[in-house]
């Protein structure tokens, strides 16, 4: 009997360190904010998850932090099993850039019921999908549709009207994707151009780079490839080159990040648009702790985005 009471007071008292669900205090009383990303192989998401970091180590007073990111753009159940593991682990926040505009709700509804403030930052969630889930989650980001647009302008100023362009898109099923694409179409139609083909890259470079040579082959008159982010410009200029077209297809992209300097500095790309990645997933951070302080109603937040040439 003796021992059977040892047993039971022992699994009572492990019992009692587990979190007890999504708004467990953390042991230090501060709240614990997870910042969940993209793939971790785009260095857009690398610099965003050093700009996080450096933020909490100046506010180390103010909050936990818990960086994750996925291995590839379109491994979505990986990315909804962060969520969980981030409710595991007794997080008071999640700010997220999903995977995929649709597929992330249903994780992130169960962050919500069990009392997890979710902030939704650099690809927004559909808003019907969100509607039909009864759910309303906060976005905090650019307009990525007008920051297209505007490095799309860059672009149609190099150009004549009735020049052959093609688009290379993000994954097709992600909102930021969607709204670049929009973005180009918009600057690409007012200036007159031809849209020729309009093809997924799924934001990753070596598959950019087979759909640009795949394009570029089909369509020997085209004159520039709009890219929906910096990694798929990578591979296209190496499809440009590829082709023997240096300097004949002009080539812009979406991110600024570090790697594409040099193509800017050369020529090889001709701009790109800053939606500061350093400081998106701050942004984020920011308004969920302002929320969980303040015990305000998250509300949208816009946040800049910059044309960016040599």
């Amino acid at each position: 009997m003796k021992c059977l009471l040892l047993l039971l007071f022992a699994s009572l008292a492990l019992l009692s360190c587990k979190p007890a669900g999504g708004t467990a205090s953390s042991n230090s009383g501060k709240p614990k904010v997870a910042l969940v990303m993209k793939s971790l192989a785009n260095e857009f998401f690398q610099t965003m998850a050093e700009g996080a970091k450096k933020h909490q180590a100046a506010h180390a007073g103010d909050y936990e932090l818990l960086v994750n990111g996925i291995k590839n753009e379109t491994d979505l159940a990986e990315q909804v099993g962060l969520v969980d593991q981030m409710m595991s682990q007794g997080v008071q926040a999640i700010v997220i850039a999903p995977a995929d505009s649709k597929a992330l709700v249903t994780v992130l509804k169960r962050a919500k019921e069990a009392g997890v403030l979710v902030i939704n930052i650099d690809n927004k969630l559909d808003e019907d999908t969100l509607k039909q889930a009864g759910l309303s989650v906060p976005f905090v980001g650019p307009d990525n549709r007008a920051g297209a647009k505007a490095v799309g302008e860059v672009l149609a100023k190099k150009l004549k009207a009735g020049d052959e362009v093609a688009i290379i898109e993000g994954v097709t099923t992600a909102f930021n994707g969607q709204q670049r694409k929009a973005g180009f179409e918009d600057a690409m139609n007012a200036a007159g151009m031809k849209i020729v083909a309009s093809q997924s890259g799924q934001w990753e470079m070596e598959k950019a780079n087979g759909v640009a040579a795949g394009i570029l082959a089909a369509n020997p008159n085209v004159k520039a490839l709009l890219c929906a982010n910096d990694n798929m410009a990578l591979g296209a200029a190496a499809a440009v080159q590829a082709a023997g077209k240096a300097g004949q297809v002009q080539i812009i992209g979406f991110d600024n990040i570090a790697a594409l300097k040099p193509l800017l500095a050369d020529g090889r790309v001709l701009a790109t648009c800053d939606q500061h990645g350093d400081k998106l997933a701050v942004f984020g951070i920011e308004a969920a702790l302002k929320v969980l302080k303040e015990k305000t109603t998250p509300a949208d937040q816009q946040t800049p985005v910059d044309v960016v040439v040599k």
